[in-house]
């Protein structure tokens, strides 16, 4: 009997205060052998708003009879943890991370976006095995940051993959099932990632549904194809300019959009550049000397830094944030640090 339990397609609430959770204990059931068809008992591992899609659709599944068991595994720590709130609002029970006894009452396990490798006593604990829901199209951006990357990557589509899960390395299991989307040109990864979970989550419903026959019609991931999407540091957000193009840098604040500003260097330290865009070239930027990445200049017209990039393309930059200041306009950075200054060029590094 799992210890250490109690109760609790596109929305994330952000709560400052910690949620308290109250504690129950739950009538365990040995599951001896596996049905032909559902109704289905499933543990599912989460955390976060990208997960609660995922358990909506299975909590509907229980009201409709098509599972006969619902509880989830979630961590418990000061953060605000989706899963946790959904599962207390609805009545579902929730076992604590890390787990510490022996998994014998459930079919089938669920995971996604959960962030802690899984054991493989407890993967080989459910009789139909585990099954992951993720951001990508696999073996295509493997890791903790799929969407981050294929966005900042220009990539045109993605999708969602759902694969067996197995231990010891994160997403090197069989695919299941996969959905493809595209990326539309200007989709920031908040609205990426939204509409991902409810896409998984759908998947994850047929998925379901096709069970347990679904399960032997998994194929292995092509290793010629894998790429890696590790987990973001702050320092991704730099740019450099002689290195990266307009688009490379304005695929770069969407990626990061809800996560980190784009920063560099200027006068030896960091700064964040805000409602980065691409610009075309005009005769009036041809002008501009030094001819060389970094390079800024003020539009009058527009009230917009421009910033040359690599192969000869311009980005704009309309805020700017300095340590120790306001956030500054452009025309307030320009008023401060370009116009009136010694130096008649002015370099972000």
């Amino acid at each position: 009997m799992l210890a250490n339990i109690y109760k609790i397609k596109k929305k994330l609430i952000i709560l400052p205060q910690i949620v308290t959770y109250s504690f129950k204990t739950f009538e365990k059931k040995q599951i001896h052998t596996v049905p032909k068809k559902g109704p289905w008992s499933v543990l599912f591992f989460g955390t976060d708003d990208f997960s609660v899609e995922s358990l909506k659709t299975l909590h509907k599944e229980y009201e409709s009879k098509a599972l006969c068991r619902l509880e989830v595994v979630t961590t418990q720590n000061k953060k605000r943890n989706e899963v946790a709130s959904y599962a207390t609002q609805n009545g579902i029970t929730i076992n604590t991370w890390p787990l510490t006894s022996d998994i014998t009452d459930f079919h089938i396990g669920i995971v996604v976006s959960f962030g802690h490798l899984i054991s493989a006593h407890i993967i080989n604990s459910f009789p139909l095995g585990m099954l992951n829901v993720h951001g990508s199209l696999l073996p295509r951006w493997r890791g903790a940051s799929p969407i981050t990357y294929s966005i900042m990557n220009g990539d045109t589509h993605t999708g969602v993959t759902i694969m067996t899960v197995l231990p010891k390395k994160f997403d090197i299991g069989d695919i299941i099932a996969q959905e493809q989307t595209n990326i539309s040109p200007d989709e920031t990864f908040p609205e990426l990632r939204a509409r991902l979970a409810k896409i998984g989550a759908s998947l994850l419903g047929e998925t379901l549904n096709k069970l347990p026959s679904v399960l032997s019609n998994g194929r292995p991931q092509n290793q010629m194809e894998v790429t890696y999407a590790p987990k973001l540091t702050p320092n991704i957000s730099l740019i450099i300019w002689d290195e990266m193009s307009a688009t490379h840098i304005y695929n770069l604040q969407r990626a990061l959009t809800g996560l980190y500003p784009l920063t560099t260097k200027f006068q030896d330290i960091t700064i964040k550049l805000l409602d980065v865009r691409k610009i075309q070239k005009s005769s009036h930027l041809s002008h501009i000397k030094p001819d060389i990445p970094g390079v800024v200049t003020f539009d009058k017209v527009n009230n917009v830094l421009i910033v040359k990039c690599k192969d000869d393309s311009w980005v704009s930059v309309a805020k700017v944030s300095m340590p120790g200041r306001r956030l500054m306009s452009a025309k307030d950075f320009n008023n401060g640090f370009i116009s009136g200054q010694k130096e008649k060029v002015t370099i972000f590094r």
